[in-house]
């Protein structure tokens, strides 16, 4: 998907002392079955286990990280020289807060004589992230008979390790660890890198521990009868002063900043309940973990594209999820526009892989990035963003008729069209390639850019420049909202050749990709124009586009829907027939949530809406064994068992916000779900009801300055749509 693919971080070699031996290696758990708890706000992330620890060794993502550095990589407590025991671990519904209620496991003395009986003394662990510090509360409570004299320790330490480091990128040289300052409540620890830059952490204890070094703080707390006991850590990253505020008062004004900014941020977007509990479960944690993974920019909110790897602005990512919650929140689709437009390359850089007009694909901002170690600072190794950016821009101005923003965006639209003639055409076909400039970008530059995703039908890898199916369909997707923008602003000439050259690409492209004997369209040409003849999930964005003609709709979902493709859980990225079809693959087998959301509105397009509701019904069933309810970035491509989970992707990020996302574009798929803001119309046109909802409503449907609450309820066979209330001018139109 990203800068390395998933296969690369699970193989490459851990990061560790020379100490550490390859049978240790062999038992680092995986995300997957760590289940690890993550926070998020703008530019600060933090991966925490199941206690609230953060656990350093070979292979562990755990830490406080910020712009692409470790800034905490350990963080252990200990109870009278004891892990505690778990009880529970919850996020907040609205990712607000973290949870940890633990408790003390039987503790004895030196002779081995019992000192203090199991689950008598509770600990409750409270942490969130505000404006690049962490803060907790250790609330520590007796439920003994009698009075508990306790130690309690923290110990604690940095890597300053980059994000590369951590997902296994090999370095020869780092920087230089200074030694710990410590002082009064305080500790700092810092690093100065090879960039020269000096990064540091400093940790706040509140009360001042009866002990405090460079690596520990211990505290000596004596707790009577049902008495409870509090202490705080405040850990700041990159800061050099904190000031002299008490980290008891700063906790709990960081918690109440954090819940109002949430609130607010959330307050645009429409509410989703149904006649599922668990589904409602499942939609509320995408809409917060959606939320928590924006971050605010001087152009608008931002969504970052997922923990931990990927805590940072991806434009393709970004783009897809704007266009699958558009819906529900435009604000989102703005601020991915603006962003972008204001990063999108002038200028011919080979490092980057930048071209003039090419909308951006990553930015990092760690010691590694800056020193080129990576080329990934500003990298534009992309070819589906900028069609994308177009698209998204088409899609904006659809929901929200806001021509000024669309004014303002249209040197950056004109500029990604002629991207798209000028290099995107690297060999004048009437088709959209990539091929890398630099030998350190990515080889494979669409949504699959493992190594080995594109290939033949042998199994040989595809050479050359290549051309995707689903970026024609994005390129075809761009000139028609460039002509659509071109109309509403007065253009009609330019709207004419944008329609005219969508036509021309849609004839061709049907010519060149459609083959008769797999029932559907390959997956690329390679450089020498041969057809990828492999059976993909690629051929479904044909139909979310519009680019896939009428006649070949019915065959291209046919062929996606049946078993070697649809695994009850979700279609897989490739068919279980290919050459290269391995179900726990990055690529070549996995299902991904957002492939198929957008698969999904392909067949609504067309108006296979039953077909798209039957994907919708695979997904949920999935997120009901999935922790949290949330779902992930990918999952294996076995097929649905019964009574059995599906089964889980080792490194998969999570939360991931096109996945996040993905139930979103579902509902609007599946309700037939338009808006015409100028005519202040709401459509559903045909909607149906997966069968695991009975009724679905739609609350602070926004459309300009009104909104509307709708209700959609199963009737026999039909779906009845109920206005509840609406303010402003706003009709619900539905039709049969």
């Amino acid at each position: 998907m990203q800068s390395v693919s998933a296969e690369a971080i699970s193989h490459a070699p851990f990061p560790g002392g020379s100490g550490v031996t390859h049978l240790a290696q062999l038992f680092v758990p995986s995300l997957q079955e760590r289940r690890p708890r993550t926070l998020k706000h703008d530019d600060i992330f933090g991966v925490f286990d199941r206690n609230g620890d953060v656990l350093s060794g070979p292979g562990s993502p755990d830490g406080i990280y910020y712009r692409d550095t470790r800034y905490l990589s350990h963080l252990g407590l200990t109870i009278n020289g004891a892990r505690p025991m778990l009880l529970s671990s919850t996020l907040r519904d609205d990712n607000a807060t973290l949870t940890c209620d633990l408790t003390n496991p039987d503790i004895f003395d030196a002779e081995g004589v019992r000192v203090l009986k199991h689950d008598l003394i509770h600990l409750r662990r409270s942490r969130l992230l505000w404006g690049a510090r962490c803060f907790e509360r250790l609330a520590v409570r007796n439920f003994d008979e009698v009075r508990h004299r306790l130690q309690l320790e923290l110990v604690f330490a940095s890597d300053f390790a980059d994000l590369f480091e951590v997902r296994g990128t090999p370095r020869p040289h780092r920087g230089e660890d200074c030694q710990p300052d410590v002082a009064g409540n305080r500790v700092a620890l810092a690093y100065v890198g090879l960039d020269g830059v000096r990064r540091a952490t400093i940790l706040s204890f509140d009360p001042v521990p009866a002990t405090l070094t460079g690596e520990q703080a211990t505290f000596v707390i004596e707790l009577a009868p049902h008495e409870t006991h509090s202490l705080f850590l405040d850990v700041g990253c990159d800061k050099k002063e904190i000031g002299d505020e008490s980290p008891r008062r700063t906790f709990f004004i960081a918690l109440r900043d954090a819940r109002r900014a949430l609130r607010h941020s959330t307050s645009k977007a429409a509410v989703i309940t149904t006649s599922n509990e668990i589904f409602d479960e499942a939609v509320h944690r995408s809409v917060s973990d959606l939320y928590m993974l924006i971050t605010q920019t001087p152009e608008g909110p931002y969504p970052y594209a997922g923990i931990p790897w990927f805590s940072t602005v991806f434009g393709r990512d970004a783009l897809i999820t704007a266009i699958e919650m558009l819906w529900l929140d435009p604000s989102i689709a703005r601020g991915v526009l603006l962003y972008l437009a204001a990063n999108q390359a002038t200028e011919l850089d080979h490092v980057s892989d930048a071209e003039p007009g090419k909308i951006l694909h990553e930015l990092r901002h760690g010691e590694m990035a800056v020193l080129r170690e990576v080329p990934f600072r500003r990298y534009y190794g992309s070819v589906d963003s900028t069609p994308l950016f177009i698209m998204l821009a088409g899609a904006y101005l659809e929901r929200t008729s806001d021509l000024d923003t669309l004014q303002r965006l249209m040197p950056n639209i004109e500029a990604a069209l002629a991207w798209i003639d000028d290099y995107g055409d690297r060999d004048k076909d009437g088709f959209v390639e990539y091929q890398r400039l630099t030998p350190d970008g990515l080889a494979n530059q669409g949504w699959k850019d493992s190594s080995d995703s594109v290939f033949h039908a042998d199994g040989t890898l595809a050479k050359g420049s290549i051309a995707l199916a689903e970026v024609q369909a994005y390129v075809y997707g761009a000139w028609c909202a460039a002509a659509a923008i071109s109309r509403r602003l007065g253009n009609s000439a330019r709207a004419n050749k944008l329609e005219a050259k969508a036509s021309d690409l849609r004839d061709r492209f049907d010519v060149c990709f459609f083959d008769e004997q797999l029932g559907t369209y390959v997956l690329a040409l390679d450089g020498d124009k041969r057809p990828c003849r492999v059976r993909s999930s690629n051929a479904g964005h044909t139909l979310f586009t519009g680019l896939a003609r009428a006649e070949r709709a019915k065959s291209v979902v046919q062929s996606l829907t049946e078993r070697a493709f649809f695994t009850g859980w979700g279609i897989r990225t490739i068919a279980a027939t290919e050459a290269r079809y391995n179900p726990m693959s990055y690529h070549n087998g996995s299902v991904w949530p957002h492939d198929n959301a957008l698969i999904a509105a392909g067949f609504a397009r067309y108006g296979f809406r039953h077909e798209a509701a039957k994907i919708f019904e695979g997904l949920f069933a999935a997120s009901t064994y999935l922790d949290l309810r949330r779902l992930p970035e990918l999952f294996c491509g076995f097929p649905r068992q019964s009574a059995q989970a599906p089964t889980f992707y080792p490194v998969a990020c999570n939360p991931q916000a096109w996945a996040a996302a993905a139930p979103l574009l579902f509902v609007q798929a599946c309700l037939g779900l338009e808006f015409d803001p100028r005519s202040q119309f709401v459509v559903f046109d045909a909607p149906v009801l997966p069968r695991f909802l009975d009724q679905i409503v739609l609350r602070r449907l926004s459309l300009g300055a009104g909104s509307v609450d709708v209700a959609l309820r199963r009737t026999g066979s039909q779906v009845v749509v109920d206005v509840l209330g609406r303010t402003g001018s706003i009709r619900v139109v539905a039709k049969s």
